[in-house]
């Protein structure tokens, strides 16, 4: 052996030695390294799996409180939409109202003014029979150059109304 140490250069004994010392130190720190960080790493990967789960549990969650927004969020729409139809039906009422009551209120102005005019017009026709009635009494007083009497001052009266109202 001696010319295979010096051929090497390494001393057999030295070798085996360092072989059972690294044999050694590989069983003690797979006894008490690997054992330990396997667990470490299966812990880990327990927790992974957890997160994974975890995560998968809060997508879902997410899914279900999206659908049920956009549902609340379509009903509101909804809502929305029905209350300004209403409102717009409220307020095409209350202009139909507004403007039968205006309709209304003008007639009755229109017809109390007709009514007025009518008793102006009347009231007028009264007075100017009357002046008219006196000037003719008067003319005809110093025509006939006489008074007359109630009855012939009335049938004057008439014959020259009639006679005004058929040339108005």
């Amino acid at each position: 052996m001696e010319g295979f140490e010096s051929f090497v250069g390494v001393n057999f004994w030295t070798a085996l030695f360092t072989l059972l010392n690294f044999l050694a130190l590989f069983f003690v720190l797979k006894h008490f390294l690997v054992g330990p960080v396997i667990k470490i790493i299966q812990d880990r990967q327990k927790e992974i799996d957890d997160m994974y789960a975890s995560a998968g549990n809060a997508e879902e969650q997410a899914k279900l409180m999206e659908a049920e927004y956009r549902q609340k969020l379509t009903a509101a729409a909804e809502t929305g939409e029905k209350i300004v139809k209403e409102a717009v039906a409220r307020g095409q009422a209350r202009e139909e109202e507004i403007l039968r009551q205006a309709n209304a209120e003008a007639s009755a102005i229109m017809d109390k003014a007709a009514a007025d005019i009518a008793l102006e017009k009347k009231k007028a026709i009264n007075d100017a029979k009357d002046e008219i009635s006196g000037i003719a009494i008067a003319i005809a007083e110093k025509v006939v150059a006489r008074e007359l009497n109630e009855t012939d001052q009335a049938q004057l009266v008439d014959i020259f109304i009639n006679e005004l109202g058929e040339q108005v």
